[in-house]
């Protein structure tokens, strides 16, 4: 069995791939990690067996895991919870007195308009999501 690196793992999309020595690197899915393990790390060791697919070769079962590698960083929250409780009851103001009345005459709000308001969608998503 060969013996590889996590290159990259996503525990979000459920997926990474690792180094295969001496072949193309091979795809790791959720679903094969062992009981207990929830994501990989960039850099740690493991042990796997792999069969070739469709799209390329995949892990089939991981036998060995190494615990050396350094888990990935959570986003921190960058606003105050009274801060984006703010932001947002600014964003439904901005919402229910510009884009909807436009959108309830049959148009689209304007371009400057609309890429302001889709940036504090954004931010408010992001924080949301940290």
């Amino acid at each position: 069995m060969p013996i590889g690196r996590v290159k990259w793992f996503d525990p979000d999309k459920g997926f990474g791939f690792v180094t295969n020595p001496g072949d193309d690197d091979v795809f790791v899915g959720t679903q094969v990690l062992p009981d207990g393990v929830e994501e990989l790390h960039q850099g740690q060791k493991i042990e796997y067996e792999f069969a070739a697919g469709r799209k390329g070769p995949q892990v089939l079962r991981i036998t060995d895991i190494q615990e050396t590698g350094r888990p990935r960083r959570r986003p921190s929250h960058k606003y105050k919870p009274d801060q984006l409780q703010s932001m947002i009851q600014d964003l439904m103001t901005l919402l229910e007195g510009h884009v909807q009345p436009s959108l309830q005459a049959g148009r689209y709000p304007g371009r400057k308009e609309s890429r302001q308001v889709a940036e504090v969608l954004r931010a408010v998503a992001r924080e949301l999501d940290a």
